[in-house]
Parts: C-alpha cells; sequence; structure tokens
C-alpha cells in the first residue's frame, strides 16, 4: 500500500527536455507568429536541409504524419493496387494500414523473437508474382537486420520502405536508419525520440524521382499550384512544428545516448531475474521503448499490479497486426512468434532525463510483481 503514496512514474516525461530547451522552443514559436507563414516555407525547408545532413540523405521531404510519410512513400515507389508488400505482422496498425490504403495487399512475415523485428529467413518463401517490396519495421528503436533484407530484395528487384517511426537516430553497421533501403518514412509524433508538439513525419530517400513524387503527392498532386497531376494528399508539415523540430534536432544524438544509459541500467538491475527477458544491448538500438518479456507470468496482472504502485507501462502491441478485424477476410498468416510476443511484453517507463531512482524503483516492482504472479 505505501506505493501508492509515492510519486507516480509515467512511461514517458518530456517535461525535463521542454525545460531545457523552453528559451530556445518560445523564440521558434515567437519568430514564426511573426513570420505570418504557417504552411511549409522557410522553416520547413531548413528543416529538411538540416534532417537531410544529419541522415546523410539525398532528400527529406516534410509531410504530415508517420502515416502519412508511409503511405506517401508506398505511392512514390510504385506501389499500388494488385501489389503485394511483405511486412511485420509486430507493428502498430499504420504500417498495415499503409499498405492497405494504397491498395496493396500486406503480406505478415514472422518476426525474430530476439529482436521483435521481421525474421529476414522467411521473406523469401512469401514473394509471389505480386510481391512489390518489403516494410521492414526497426521496433522499439533497434535495426532491423537490413543487410539480408537488402539482399533478399536486390534478388528479386523488390524496393524496400524502412519503417523509422521508433528509430530517429538509430544506426545500422554505422548507417542511419532510413538511408538503406530505398526510402525511409519517420514520425515526429510527440513520443518519439525526436517529437514535435503535434503530429509530423518525414520521407528520406536518396532517389530523384521518389523525391520529385512524394513532394508533388504531399501537395495536392501537383508540382505547380493549380496544376494537379496526380491524386495526391493535403500533408505538408506546420511550419511551427519545423521551427520547433529544428531547435530539437541538435539534441537527439545527446537525448538517445541518455536513453541507451537508461536501458543499460535496466539490463542490469533485471541481470538476476531470468524470468524477466530482457531485450539486451544492441549497436545502434536508441530504445524508444525499453520492452521485457515475460513469458512465464500473467502479464496483464502484473500490469495491473504496477499502474497500483504508481508505474506506467504500455503494451506494445497486444495483437498481431494480421490478427486485427480488418483483415479477418485475408488467409491466416502463419506468425506464432508474433502471437506468443504480443501475450508477453512490457514496455517500461523510458526517457533520457529519467532518474536512477525512478528506474530502481521500477525494477523492484517488476521484479516483485513477477514473484507474486
Amino acid at each position: 500500500m505505501s506505493g501508492t503514496l509515492e510519486k507516480k512514474i509515467p512511461v514517458l516525461d518530456l517535461s525535463p527536455e521542454i525545460d531545457e530547451l523552453w528559451d530556445e522552443l518560445n523564440a521558434a514559436f515567437q519568430r514564426v507568429m511573426k513570420s505570418g507563414q504557417f504552411i511549409m516555407g522557410p522553416e520547413v525547408i531548413a528543416f529538411e536541409n538540416e534532417v537531410a545532413d544529419y541522415l546523410g540523405t539525398k532528400h527529406a521531404i516534410g509531410v504530415n504524419s508517420g502515416t502519412d510519410a508511409l503511405v506517401i512513400s508506398l505511392r512514390a515507389l510504385g506501389i499500388g493496387p494488385g501489389d503485394e508488400v511483405i511486412t511485420t505482422p509486430f507493428s502498430f496498425f499504420a504500417t498495415a494500414e499503409s499498405i492497405s490504403n494504397v491498395g496493396a495487399k500486406p503480406v505478415f512475415v514472422d518476426i525474430e523473437e530476439a529482436s521483435f523485428n521481421i525474421d529476414p529467413t522467411l521473406i523469401e518463401a512469401a514473394i509471389t508474382e505480386r510481391t512489390k517490396a518489403i516494410l521492414p519495421v526497426h521496433l522499439y528503436g533497434r535495426p532491423a537486420e537490413m543487410d539480408a533484407i537488402m539482399a533478399v530484395a536486390n534478388e528479386h528487384g523488390l524496393k524496400v520502405l524502412e519503417d523509422c517511426a521508433q528509430s530517429f537516430g538509430a544506426r545500422y553497421h554505422g548507417q542511419q536508419t532510413g538511408t538503406i533501403g530505398h526510402a525511409g518514412a519517420y514520425s515526429f509524433f510527440p513520443s518519439k525520440n525526436l517529437g514535435a508538439f503535434g503530429d509530423g513525419g518525414l520521407i528520406a530517400t536518396d532517389d530523384d524521382e521518389v523525391a520529385d513524387m512524394a513532394r508533388m503527392l504531399r501537395a495536392h498532386g501537383s508540382k505547380k499550384k493549380y496544376h494537379n497531376e496526380v491524386l495526391g494528399y493535403n500533408s505538408r508539415l506546420d511550419s511551427l512544428q519545423a521551427a520547433l523540430l529544428r531547435v530539437k534536432l541538435p539534441h537527439v544524438d545527446i537525448r538517445n545516448r541518455g536513453r541507451i544509459v537508461a536501458a543499460q541500467h535496466y539490463e542490469t538491475l533485471f541481470a538476476r531475474t531470468p524470468s524477466i527477458v530482457r531485450p539486451g544491448a544492441t549497436a545502434g538500438h536508441v530504445y524508444h521503448q525499453y520492452t521485457v518479456r515475460l513469458p512465464d507470468s500473467d502479464r496483464n496482472a502484473i500490469q495491473r499490479r504496477l499502474e497500483e504502485q504508481g508505474i506506467g507501462t504500455m503494451i506494445y502491441y497486444p495483437v498481431s497486426q494480421n490478427r486485427l478485424p480488418v483483415y479477418d477476410h485475408q488467409p491466416a498468416a502463419i506468425t506464432p512468434v508474433s502471437d506468443t510476443l504480443a501475450n508477453q511484453v512490457l514496455s517500461l517507463p523510458i526517457w533520457a532525463a529519467q532518474a536512477v531512482s525512478d528506474r530502481e524503483r521500477v525494477a523492484s516492482s517488476l521484479v516483485e510483481a513477477v514473484s507474486h504472479y
């Protein structure tokens, strides 16, 4: 009962970062307000240039959400009705939804137990004459095995779109995620490693034609105003979000290092509790989430117990995408690893400026709850 008297520990606390950058954020806000330019404009152009430089990519195209980044990227890569796109079942619905929304069919390939990412060894068997692309997700900020994925894609002439919604700043063998495939789609939802103060997204690519099409699609399918060439979207990045993201971008590597330190601390705290399966320390991982597995416990009961003690947790994700009602019409994909992990995973509180004492309290409470259930 005493735990209920302690302060609550949320899954994520953005206030330390906001407090630290307050003056710069406020100056950016004032700059945009005084400019009178609120859609696209110089702030967006500057942000796109700065992100392209950070990522080491030729083009960075701002859009209004991570979901739109996926949809527009797919269309820019030539994916449409009748096509099939191989992807992971273990992700937020936006991944599969984007494939469906361009008229293509998501084909679900199971994941690796250790990484939570798509299993490259299973991809080739899922390829058909309709397959046009592979859409891996760098889940929780851990890079997928891109060398193996690209090898399969290159052998079969497939496009690769990386879902980097949770992996901004993550690196695979030293290269930024999102710059290895033909395009990368990023989200700037406030909780992301680089988060805006509302929705926002970005497409990264080195392909001039893909970039040109993406820019056209985000602006109602027009290169020149009132001369619409294709059916597009109203998916422009707000100037205010771009300006605020410009303030946060130079700090993203420092924030990511803070998350890595926090994750390493959790690894130590759980090292003597084998019933709590840790995600492990992986090079390039930026720990958008620190997600453990509880294979021998009642995960839902443990989550409720932690909530009663003022500790926030999240389940990412309780249902594999291929098990969602929206895909009942498709033949059921065989994804035993994804289905099993959906009943085991629990994401713990983590952020760059998280207090050591908070992690110690989370860990001790989780260890106690696991022993109880």
